[in-house]
């Protein structure tokens, strides 16, 4: 496999909103570097990037595929990342490894809430970028919108630097405004004629590349001379301007194309190698000292010591688990003993391989800057570091959203329920962004993850892969009981069947506690009437018995329970009969103070655009919950809310159906709170139902 030099590397993200047409895009480029002899289909499902069951069959890419060609004497490598926001870690997983992304949009549809997010991401990791304005062969393909809306949503920083020449199924190729050449083309093929400016379009590339002149100047004291003294760039000096302001995230450059009749394809590949950076661009990181945990900089590329970066985590059938590497520092080669920096423990490398979408080309070596996979490393997982021993650092992992829906999962036979935590935790390592609870106060096994179809996904795999068949039920929720007022009772537990009897006598008090307090328990036995040995089991009695409340059998919380009084029986007491007085105690007391249902209240961050606040904060409201109040971040808003978790089944569901896609939201516990009386007495009912039917 042909090694390339540091400068002629481009790592290069797709990203965008779905059925923007980036896998079929990324298929036109190998198609036109010549790696394949066609361009895959979605449809037929015979892409080289798309190639799991599940991708095959619902046409949507759920996975981040990785392939790579060369064109201009440049090695490109493509990271094509699903539009969808259930597989949103997808995308954020290989932010981190890529010097630049291409935003991708469709012509027909404009820009969507898919390009605003991915546009945010770039952002957040400070990323070049380029904006794809793609499927222009479509009916309503509607290019000046489609650079309005960018310019307008994204930025003025947007400018294009091709005009494309016809829209819709008029389309046949683009203006390069840099070298003021016209590319017609014809056919499939990714052939072209180069020729002159259309006439109709020749008003439009001289405005456009003044500006462009005027913005290139600008970034350099050279340039700026010469633009001023001679009033003019050449093409190489106005491509060198405008490359640098996209380094510099000053300028976006703006490309048309339609990549199922594979037009301007090779255009915009031009533009990656002439605009995008090279990985030289990142000489130095941040990483984490093993040795003095402090945050130091590092310099990368080929001559300092090996370090790579695990940022995706794979298993194939019949070749093992592949763990996708970034090689930041030095080589990384077949054989070689490196060390996993997060846990000090020793890899020896084996196979090493450079990713064709679903095929492999094996290699010795891979170098600093380029992107490929090992296999079946011993315990390195995602967002761990590879390195020499003699310089153990840590690069900082991606940081994952946490998950905004919950369900509940049933297996469907004896058989799954012995499989299905091994067979979890082998997906959960793949994909961070899906959690696993076996909460045994429930008595369930719950997922949280991303969205509806990031659950359906998982248990497709479950069966498919695992062999382990669940169904999905809502998760219960973690009632909790507790007294309002105060109250005294007796506890006795005096038996007698011949022989040595049980006796155990007390009085206990109860009073409420504030909220969050936890238990108390109080000794206030005086002249030893319950003697000081078996005070223990009467507090452990008592405890057993909050386990199970009085009014709806749900654990009880914020009490204080006071031992003042009690008898005993020289021969009969013991442990057992004191803890079983303390437990009758107990109950009998909280029936006479006051007792009531408690839910858990959520405090939840919604963040949405300004015009669907509205709508959002009356679904909060007839979810019960109360607004605490909103602020601006950045362009959205944030509300603030505490919502009762029961209302927020399946919430981030419906956020994304009132906003468009548009609406995010974050969650954690706050605190515990009564519930309202009509919710109490259908609690209560579920209860006695649930015990009739386990009595039958």
């Amino acid at each position: 496999m042909k090694q390339y030099s540091i400068d002629r590397l481009r790592n290069v993200i797709l990203m965008g909103h779905q059925s923007s047409g980036k896998t079929t895009l990324a298929e036109a480029i190998l198609f036109n570097a010549g790696v394949t002899n066609r361009i895959g289909s979605v449809e037929d499902g015979n892409t080289v990037m798309d190639s799991s069951p599940d991708e095959i069959e619902r046409k949507i890419s759920i996975t981040a595929s990785l392939a790579f060609c060369e064109y201009s004497k440049a090695k490109i490598n493509i990271l094509d990342t699903p539009g969808y926001e259930d597989f949103v870690g997808e995308v954020l997983s290989c932010l981190p490894v890529v010097e630049g992304g291409v935003v991708v949009v469709s012509a027909d549809a404009g820009i969507e809430v898919g390009a605003e997010k991915a546009w945010r991401y770039l952002d957040g990791y400070g990323k070049p970028r380029i904006i794809c304005i793609n499927r222009m062969d479509k009916e309503h393909a509607d290019y000046e919108k489609c650079l309005s809306d960018a310019q307008k949503y994204l930025g003025k920083i947007v400018m294009p630097v091709q005009l494309p020449i016809g829209q819709g199924p008029s389309f046949k190729g683009v203006v390069d405004i840099l070298k003021g050449k016209a590319y017609i083309y014809d056919g499939s093929d990714g052939k072209y004629t180069e020729g002159d400016i259309p006439e109709d379009l020749t008003e439009h590339v001289d405005e456009w590349r003044q500006k462009l002149m005027d913005f290139a100047a600008e970034t350099d004291d050279t340039l700026l001379e010469k633009f001023f003294n001679e009033g003019t760039l050449s093409d190489d000096e106005l491509t060198t301007g405008l490359a640098a302001g996209c380094l510099a995230g000053t300028l976006v450059p703006l490309v048309y194309c339609a990549s199922p009749s594979n037009i301007g394809v090779k255009q915009l590949m031009d533009t990656i190698v002439s605009m995008l950076p090279s990985p030289e661009w990142r000489s130095e990181i941040e990483v984490t000292s093993v040795s003095s945990g402090e945050t130091e900089t590092v310099e990368t590329g080929p001559d300092n010591p090996a370090m790579c970066f695990i940022y995706k985590a794979l298993t194939e059938k019949h070749v093992g688990d592949l763990s996708f590497i970034r090689v930041y520092g030095g080589q990384v080669k077949v054989g070689e003993e490196l060390l996993d920096a997060n846990i000090d423990s020793s890899e020896r490398v084996g196979q090493l391989y450079f990713i064709q979408g679903k095929n492999r080309v094996e290699t010795a070596l891979i170098g600093a800057g380029d992107i490929g996979a090992a296999v079946k490393l011993k315990s390195a997982k995602i967002n761990h570091t590879l390195c020499e021993r003699s310089h153990a650092v840590i690069i900082t992992g991606t940081k994952f959203p946490e998950p905004t829906l919950h369900t509940a999962i049933v297996p469907k036979s004896k058989a799954d329920v012995e499989k299905v935590g091994t067979a979890l935790n082998k997906l959960r390592e793949e994909d961070p962004t899906f959690k696993v609870e076996v909460n045994p106060e429930l008595r369930q096994t719950v997922l949280s993850g991303q969205g509806e179809l990031h659950f359906e996904v998982i248990l497709a795999r479950l069966m498919r892969e695992h062999q382990v068949g669940v169904e999905m039920v809502p998760p219960r929720i973690p009632y909790r009981e507790t007294i309002m007022g105060v109250s005294e009772a007796q506890g006795k537990y005096k038996k007698q069947s011949g022989g040595r009897g049980q006796y155990g006598d007390v009085w206990v008090k109860l009073e409420p506690l504030p909220r969050g307090s936890g238990f108390e328990f109080v000794n206030a036995i005086v002249g030893g009437v319950v003697p000081s040995k078996y005070i223990p089991a009467v507090e452990k009695g008592v405890k057993e018995a909050m386990k199970q409340g009085v009014v709806a059998g749900y654990p009880v919380m914020d009490i204080k329970v006071t031992l003042y009084d009690g008898s005993y029986h020289t021969v009969d007491s013991s442990d057992n009969a004191f803890k079983v007085a303390g437990s009758l105690g107990f109950k009998k007391a909280v029936q006479g103070a006051k007792p009531v249902i408690l839910e858990p209240i959520i405090t939840v961050d919604v963040l949405v655009p300004e015009e669907y606040m509205g709508d959002v904060m009356g679904d909060l409201s007839m979810r019960r919950g109360k607004i605490q109040g909103t602020e601006q971040e950045g362009s959205l808003q944030k509300i603030k809310a505490q919502v009762p978790l029961a209302e927020l089944h399946r919430y981030s569901t419906s956020l994304r159906s009132m906003t468009q896609g548009r609406g995010t939201h974050g969650r954690e516990f706050s605190h515990y709170e009564e519930v309202p009386h009509d919710v109490a007495q259908k609690l209560v009912t579920e209860t006695e139902a649930a015990k009739e039917e386990g009595h039958k």
